[in-house]
């Protein structure tokens, strides 16, 4: 009969209880770490340094922790790497050189264990910095090994649902969550360099506004009201400038009860800003100035990869109008448009069935989602949309079917939506209250208010982060750049991923 073979995690728990029979904790939280280990490689990143191998660097004493991630041992000695979140650093521990009782916690030691340690630097004959180990000290004992197979398709949702193991064994991952955050810095600092003022409004609303999207409800037991979770804050950012606030803007969570995919999450991250004074063609500026900024911070030029397609963000970006888009890109001609039937057989020979609730214009969007969108790679602003799928733009000056709208694509999907807001206030009456017929949802009377007391002629623009932060990173998925996305829950009976 073939031997059992003993499960890892309780080989580590051996090793914890022999580690507490040594009288030592092992997890304690009295070490007093010093540098960073990538701040403890500029250090010595000198010429001077990099050509004295085999030698010590320094007299002064170093204090370094992190995650163990690789051990070579050769008796009497071994040699180590610890990993933070900004680097890796060799550390070399000789049995010599250390405490008895340091050296035999030492030898319990596993892949995913952290410690901290303390010596001098040293630079060995292959000309690898390390630390020569004086001190050492054991600060977690990991019970679950870190995976050794991490990155075939079979592994990628255990991705998803165990993010610190991708972090961990990943640099990538490590990579794309660095620079997510040092976008979100960036258009931070653009914005307020520009005057506009962050603030954060209700995730908590009585009435669902903004967007025409699902929502998730809840209940509120104290007031005993139902409440929605914002789909967006447009609705509150608008008030703020109504109410004095010229330039304003918030980066936050929004909320849409709908399907999950590859671009989409129900839970993600939007851009919203609005400038008093404005219409949409100046946030064209604005937004072709804020992106080709970002792709210079994030790539060093102009160009970028994503998936396979160089694209160019040198302004200015290539521009249609809706009804340009969906005749040239489309290629929709008169006969297609003339009716809703003639365009629902227009899309159905095509392969797209739709709603036979969609009015023509409804339709007419549907061209454009269905067979244009995944033709604008290049950066590009579709421009003068139709008033009826556009309930809260303003309507174009000498056409008011259409209104003052675009939408901003990247890699054949949508990146932004913005408008010159609709601010009269009888105007945008009649559209909640056709929107409210269409779909059942509520007029907003308090926002009615708001714009009878006034709100100053404004443009607004809803910017996705997580997609925009997918072109930024090469990455084909919205879950690659969400810490933690939504997924299917998994079946209690079942063993999670990488549990042993």
């Amino acid at each position: 009969m073939e031997e059992k073979k003993e499960n890892p995690r309780e080989i580590r728990k051996k090793k914890l209880g022999e580690i507490r029979a040594k009288g030592v904790d092992p997890f304690p939280n009295d070490f007093a770490v010093g540098p960073t280990l990538a701040a403890f490689t500029a250090r010595f990143s000198a010429p001077e340094f990099l050509e004295a191998t085999d030698k010590e660097l320094s007299n002064e004493v170093f204090a370094l922790a992190g995650r163990v991630v690789a051990i070579r041992k050769f008796g009497k000695m071994a040699f180590f790497h610890l990993q933070d979140q900004d680097g890796k650093v060799q550390g070399i521990i000789e049995r010599e050189r250390v405490q008895p009782l340091a050296w035999e916690i030492f030898r319990l030691l596993d892949l995913g264990d952290l410690v901290g340690i303390k010596g001098r630097p040293f630079r060995t004959r292959t000309g690898e910095l390390s630390l020569r180990v004086d001190e050492f000290k054991l600060l977690t004992k990991a019970l679950r090994p870190l995976p050794e197979k991490w990155h075939g398709l079979k592994e990628v949702e255990a991705r998803y649902r165990q993010r610190y193991l991708d972090l961990i064994v990943n640099p990538k991952a490590r990579e794309i969550f660095r620079k997510r955050s040092g976008v979100l810095n960036r258009i931070r600092g653009f914005l307020t360099e520009r005057g506009f003022l962050e603030v954060e409004t209700p995730i908590l609303q009585l009435k669902a506004g903004g967007a025409a999207a699902e929502p998730f409800q809840t209940f509120h037991q104290a007031l005993g009201e139902k409440l929605f979770l914002r789909i967006a804050p447009e609705l509150y950012l608008k008030r703020l400038v109504a109410g004095g606030i010229d330039r304003v803007f918030e980066l936050g969570r929004n909320f849409r009860n709908e399907g999950i995919s590859t671009r989409h999450n129900p839970e993600f991250t939007m851009l919203e800003f609005y400038q008093a004074y404005a219409t949409y063609r100046d946030l064209m500026e604005l937004l072709e100035e804020l992106f080709s900024g970002l792709v210079r911070e994030v790539a060093g030029g102009d160009k970028i990869v994503y998936q396979g397609a160089e694209i160019d963000f040198t302004p200015p970006f290539k521009k249609y109008t809706f009804a340009q888009a969906i005749r040239e890109l489309g290629r929709a001609g008169e006969a297609d448009l003339a009716s809703s039937e003639s365009i629902r057989a227009f899309l159905k020979e095509r392969g797209a069935e739709t709603d036979p609730k969609l009015s023509k214009p409804e339709l007419e969007l549907e061209i454009l989602e269905k067979l244009v969108e995944d033709k604008l790679i290049q950066p590009t602003f579709i421009y003068d949309y139709p008033v009826e799928v556009s309930p809260l733009a303003r309507r174009k000056p000498g056409n008011p079917d259409l209104v003052e709208r675009f939408e901003f694509f990247i890699g054949g999907f949508e990146i932004s939506n913005a408008f010159s807001e609709l601010n009269d206030p009888e105007d945008q009456r009649e559209r909640f209250v056709a929107q409210a017929r269409a779909h059942g949802s509520e007029v907003d009377e308090d926002y009615l208010q708001a714009l009878e007391h006034g709100m100053p002629p404004t443009a607004g623009c809803g910017i996705g982060i997580d997609r925009l932060l997918m072109i930024l990173t090469d990455s084909p998925s919205i879950r690659e750049v969400i810490l933690f996305p939504l997924l299917k829950p998994l079946d209690p009976k079942t063993q999670p991923e990488g549990a042993e």
